[in-house]
């Protein structure tokens, strides 16, 4: 079978950096192309040492130029949007990591895939312990009483709380039919005690050595359930980005969501 052709768009970036590393590596994938504000050269040497593919500023030179089957982007909104309307036009799937995207922004997105015959993958963490740790924590979130969150990132993340932890508090109470409890009088100034989602404090922590970290901690009488995920290196996203351009291919449509693919 044919690899699939994959043009990786922000791929000097950290985070890009680790896709072009993955889709070289792995046997069922082949970069073909690549686009990046901040490039200087005209060619990416691969980092198998195999050759080199065709890198730009512009994305609709490295679209003409690159036939491709998929293209990968982490970037950020302003970015992903013209790109995007290049590439679904000239039926390329595409699977999006970017994060900031408006709901109309992923309307946009949608009736594009729609009119196109495309597949479209946008996730808001493409870390597959992530996204397990969060269907986990829907599921406790039936049985038991009361819930905390604690999420530990690096100093720079601009926003706090975290998405994955509103997200998870939201999905958590999705799952009982109804919000949390809060664990303490509302009328009293409780500052240290986190911002409140759904019932659920979320506590941030910015540090500089951390990564991205979660604890979503449940409570009921006598006892305590905790589910946590790690990530050690910007790595941990290219195996969920791998599996999402090999389902992309085939799942046409708009698919928000790791899980969706996982069918969790």
């Amino acid at each position: 079978m044919e690899p699939i052709r994959v043009i990786v768009q922000g791929a000097l970036g950290k985070v890009g950096r680790e896709m072009v590393t993955a889709v070289c590596r792995d046997k069922e994938t082949q970069l073909v192309g690549a686009v990046d504000i901040d490039a200087k050269k005209t060619s990416l040497a691969l980092p198998d040492e195999s050759g080199e593919v065709p890198l730009s500023t512009d994305i609709n030179e490295i679209l003409e130029k690159c036939p491709a089957d998929v293209m990968i982007d982490f970037t950020v909104a302003k970015a992903t949007m013209p790109a995007a309307r290049l590439a679904l036009k000239k039926e390329i799937n595409m699977v999006i990591g970017t994060t900031g995207l408006s709901s109309d922004e992923l309307a946009e997105l949608e009736k594009l895939a729609v009119d196109n015959g495309v597949g479209v993958v946008i996730a808001p963490n493409f870390a597959l312990g992530a996204v397990l740790m969060m269907h986990l924590a829907r599921i406790a979130a039936k049985y038991m009483e009361f819930a905390e969150i604690i999420e530990l990132h690096h100093n720079q993340k601009a926003d706090a709380p975290s998405g994955t932890a509103i997200l998870t508090a939201r999905g958590m109470a999705e799952e009982r039919g109804k919000p949390f409890p809060e664990p303490y009088d509302s009328d009293k100034n409780f500052e240290s005690r986190g911002q409140v989602v759904e019932g659920v404090p979320i506590h941030s922590v910015r540090l500089p050595g951390l990564m991205a970290h979660q604890e979503v901690i449940l409570g009921t009488a006598g006892q305590t359930l905790s589910i946590r995920h790690d990530t050690i290196n910007r790595e941990c996203y290219t195996p969920g980005v791998l599996y999402a351009v090999k389902q992309v291919v085939k799942k046409k449509g708009f698919t928000y969501g790791l899980d969706k693919l996982l069918d969790l």
